[in-house]
């Protein structure tokens, strides 16, 4: 391509040229470690950041998502090979590859098939928590699957003879990594598993790399412990290394250590623990007997037991009680009947005739035997009876006179006219 500072190349015939001379190289494989990983959510494509393990040489990487998907599980970190094909983007000049396939390698791979691994035995219910056996309070025999020499059996060994020294351990020695190890731990746990006095199995392992702990993540191994009778405790590396024994067994210890702690109490803390308890069954006891005895006092003290009669003598004192409200209240209705009686008597004397004549007045009757209530109903001449309060008296009328003076037989005289 020609040019010169008097007649300049276009910039975008430049990158145009430049995609075209890079793109010409086609796709290689490539290795190196995944630092970054961006994941978009409801797109087709993702973004890695791969970086060379010998170099300062990093690069942008375009992933589709259905690439991505079918390497399994990638996390930074992870060393990988991935099948690129460099390109520029015309629009930026920048220059970035598209991976057409992927792969986790070295300890990527590893921990690719360990985790599809887990996914399956997961989906077939080995992991499940409600599957898992209980650990005995005090096993009878202890099994113990470890390597010969091992600084994980003398740890588990030491720390169960300090905790608990009459416990009863069966060793089996086997191989802890290479090849044999997971055939050789297998066939340890089945013998174990038939003895009738193993009551809890221990497999531990110090620390190691993630090649080194392989055999016990091997399949066979796993299905052979969730398949064992006898509760198994896995105590393989430290706390940071967990292979697929650690999630199938019915208990994990961090370390060989934490595994003996597991498996047998410590008898001082249990001499402490029995004195506590004896302690607080001691003072429940003295706390229930001083209250039953109390209740007894107050039973003792109460009047119905110390006059057995004293009931009866109560309802007595309440009978008398109610005889006497009772008469009180029957005298007092007697008394105001009786005074409504005599005032009742009282009226009716007031509005009798009789009083009247006790008063000194008289009736007087016609021959008929009629009330004569006024003079113009006699005449002169007229015999009466005049009844008095101690008997009556025959009486003539010799003269009628009205209250106004005015004579009878004038006032009729007046009617007349």
């Amino acid at each position: 391509m020609q040019s010169s500072p008097e007649s300049p190349q276009p910039l975008g015939k430049v990158v145009t040229a430049v995609k075209g001379w890079v793109e010409r190289c086609g796709q290689v494989w490539v290795e190196g470690q995944l630092i970054e990983l961006k994941r978009r959510q409801n797109s087709q494509w993702h973004w890695l950041t791969l970086r060379d393990r010998y170099a300062e040489v990093s690069a942008s990487v375009s992933v589709p998502a259905e690439v991505l998907e079918a390497a399994g599980p990638v996390s930074a970190g992870m060393t990988v090979t991935c099948l690129l094909s460099p390109q520029v983007w015309t629009k930026t000049g920048s220059l970035s590859f598209a991976c057409a396939d992927l792969r986790p390698s070295g300890e990527g791979r590893l921990l690719a098939q360990l985790e599809q691994r887990k996914r399956q035995l997961q989906a077939e219910g080995l992991f499940d928590r409600a599957l898992k056996k209980r650990l005995p309070v005090l096993p009878a025999a202890i099994g113990l699957i470890t390597g010969a020499g091992s600084a994980a059996e003398r740890d588990v060994v030491e720390n169960v003879r300090r905790r608990w020294p009459g416990a009863v351990l069966e060793v089996r020695h086997t191989l802890v990594q290479g090849p044999q190890a997971a055939e050789q731990v297998m066939a340890a746990l089945t013998s174990l598993d038939a003895l009738e006095q193993v009551q809890v199995i221990v497999i531990a392992r110090g620390g190691g790399s993630l090649e080194d702990l392989l055999p016990f993540s091997d399949e066979g191994l796993v299905r052979a412990v969730f398949a064992a009778r006898t509760p198994v405790v896995s105590a393989i590396g430290h706390e940071t290394d967990m292979p697929i024994l650690d999630l199938v067994a019915d208990l994990r210890a961090s370390t060989p250590t934490d595994a003996a702690k597991r498996v047998v109490p410590d008898v001082a803390e249990e001499y402490v623990r029995v004195g506590q308890a004896r302690d607080q069954m001691r003072r429940a006891v003295l706390g229930l007997v001083e209250r039953e005895q109390h209740r007894l006092d107050q039973l003792r003290n109460r009047p119905c037991l110390i006059d057995p009669l004293y009931a009866f003598t109560l309802k007595h004192r309440e009978i008398d009680d109610l005889h006497q409200r009772a008469g009180r209240a029957a005298n007092a209705l007697l008394d105001r009947e009786t005074t409504g009686v005599r005032h009742a008597l009282e009226r009716i004397r007031a509005m009798s005739p009789k009083q009247t004549l006790d008063r000194g007045y008289a009736i007087l009757l016609d021959g008929s035997g009629q009330a004569v209530s006024s003079v113009g109903q006699v005449d002169e001449g007229d015999g009466l009876q005049a009844r008095l309060a101690d008997g009556q008296l025959v009486v003539e009328v010799h003269e009628v006179t009205r209250a106004d003076g005015r004579d009878a037989h004038e006032e009729w005289e007046d009617f007349d006219e």
